[in-house]
């Protein structure tokens, strides 16, 4: 059974990360639509200010409790974040609570928490309410996947991506059930699935890429390529794993080299796109994005590592 310290800073790690994630998903969407679908541009502009509610809460809640691991990983934010919170303000005229961000910036970590009951029960009722409003999301996002796949609405983004958030947001709602019921991670389980899903998620935000760049980056679409590549055959050995008929370790070490390099690569890619030095209809935020979705998952494989599963 989960300890209430590793119930209390486990939660709000994942929602520090994730809430965020979901709230730049209800602005891609929200961006991405046609002035015809007003209503759905309303919705995603409440889901994406239901999120910075979330997030805010948990900054609250996290300040002297979360893990020194989670606030140096650069999942949190990154130091591209705010920069390209502002351009894409700048570029929709949405208003991005970058306050957010700065408040973040500031937060103390404490690998030696001391329990506090009062906490344990906010951080209960945190993950609840993070559930409600997730699962309203995915309801959303599962609505809107349906209507592009059936041509009855027009979005510019790719129905693969729209289904690469879906999974996302699906995956984050059964992290908190876990957290929920108290269940401690089995590593070795852990890994397979956690490395199954991530290689998925790095090759998908590689073809994402690829597609977004100006046709004349020929360079930067040729990377992306093979990141595509490489991904895809790390999530199939990832599956080869599950099925053991290949040792998670060596798709462990496989996967942590990969993900380094891309997280190199999509670090340069925002910085580049934050400076206006890359050609591209990718709005900023989004580099920024699948940077921390990278920083989270070298996070997860170095815990892998270490416990040499």
């Amino acid at each position: 059974m989960l300890s209430s310290t590793e119930f209390i800073r486990q939660s709000l790690g994942l929602h520090l990360f994730f809430a965020r994630i979901m709230k730049e998903h209800s602005f891609f969407l929200e961006v991405s639509f046609t002035q015809k679908n007003s209503d759905l541009i309303l919705k995603a502009d409440t889901l994406r200010m239901e999120f910075d509610g979330l997030l805010a809460d948990t900054i609250a809640l996290s300040n002297g409790v979360v893990s020194c691991s989670v606030l140096q990983s650069g999942e949190v934010i990154t130091p591209f974040t705010l920069k390209a919170e502002m351009a894409s303000a700048y570029f929709t005229g949405i208003n991005i609570l970058t306050d957010l961000t700065k408040t973040e910036a500031a937060l103390m970590c404490n690998d030696l928490m001391i329990v506090n009951p009062i906490l344990e029960q906010r951080v209960f009722m945190l993950n609840q309410r993070a559930m409600e409003l997730i699962s309203t999301l995915v309801q959303f996002k599962s609505r809107i996947l349906s209507a592009v796949i059936s041509c009855k609405i027009f979005t510019s983004n790719y129905p693969l991506l729209i289904d690469h958030i879906l999974r996302e947001a699906k995956f984050y709602h059964k992290l908190i059930q876990k957290l929920q019921n108290c269940e401690n991670m089995n590593l070795e389980m852990e890994a397979y699935k956690q490395e199954a899903f991530w290689n998925r998620i790095m090759a998908e935000h590689s073809k994402f890429i690829r597609g977004l760049l100006d046709p004349t980056e020929n360079e930067l679409i040729n990377t992306a390529n093979n990141f595509g590549n490489e991904f895809d055959k790390l999530t199939k050995e990832a599956k080869e794993a599950m099925e053991k008929t290949m040792p998670i370790s060596k798709v462990t070490d496989d996967s942590l080299k990969a993900t380094i390099e891309i997280s190199k690569f999509k670090a340069q890619g925002t910085q580049g796109l934050v400076n206006c030095e890359i050609k591209s209809i990718i709005i900023p935020l989004l580099g920024d994005h699948v940077l921390r979705e990278a920083n989270h998952y070298l996070r997860l494989l170095k815990i892998f590592k270490k416990a040499k599963v």
